[in-house]
């Protein structure tokens, strides 16, 4: 577990380093955005992996793990999102949105312990397109969630099916990062 735990925070402090060089950019321009508008760019996201794990090739230059970087920071959006009253200005001081996001993570660092102990590290049997696809039904989930006013009868709400895809967008970055760092089959000394 203490391996997941640095590779988590690794992976976490990298999307850290592009949500504050966006938020440098941007501001908190994210903020006029509506929940089922963060929600659909993680779809967009994850069926863009998709797209290219399918085919095997893509058009354009951004890479897979940049978009698993944007799914986790979009998530950690929509969690602020949640968390913040409705009322509140568009404009959110950066140390205080740096604050919210360094709970959030903190919170599935949490969440992580608790599946891993009990799931014992599954998610490292998995293959990336399986994560991509659970990222995908939990993205649809969320979307019938918000079509139903928020209002569950026996799920997760919305806070639950936002962690899980940071987590398995984590997931999806540490195998990325440790297939990289293999030597291709066949080449072993």
């Amino acid at each position: 577990m203490e391996k997941t735990e640095k590779q988590f925070q690794a992976v976490v402090d990298r999307c850290r380093t592009v949500f504050v060089q966006k938020m440098r950019d941007y501001g908190t321009a994210w903020r006029i955005l509506r929940p089922s508008s963060i929600t659909d760019q993680i779809y967009i996201k994850a069926l863009r992996i998709r797209n290219i794990e399918r085919h095997g090739r893509q058009l354009v230059d951004d890479s897979i793990e940049s978009e698993f970087i944007g799914i986790v920071n979009y998530c950690v959006l929509a969690l602020i999102q949640l968390q913040l009253p409705p009322d509140a200005t568009l404009h959110v001081d950066e140390d205080k949105v740096m604050r919210h996001y360094d709970h959030h993570i903190k919170e599935n660092l949490r969440l992580l312990r608790a599946k891993n102990h009990d799931y014992a590290e599954a998610w490292r049997l998995m293959r990336i397109s399986s994560m991509t696809d659970l990222i995908l039904q939990k993205i649809l989930r969320i979307k019938q969630i918000e079509d139903n006013a928020g209002l569950t009868t026996a799920s997760e709400g919305l806070e639950a099916n936002y962690r899980d895809i940071l987590n398995y967008a984590v997931f999806a970055l540490i195998r990325l990062q440790e297939e990289n760092a293999s030597p291709p089959a066949g080449t072993e000394a």
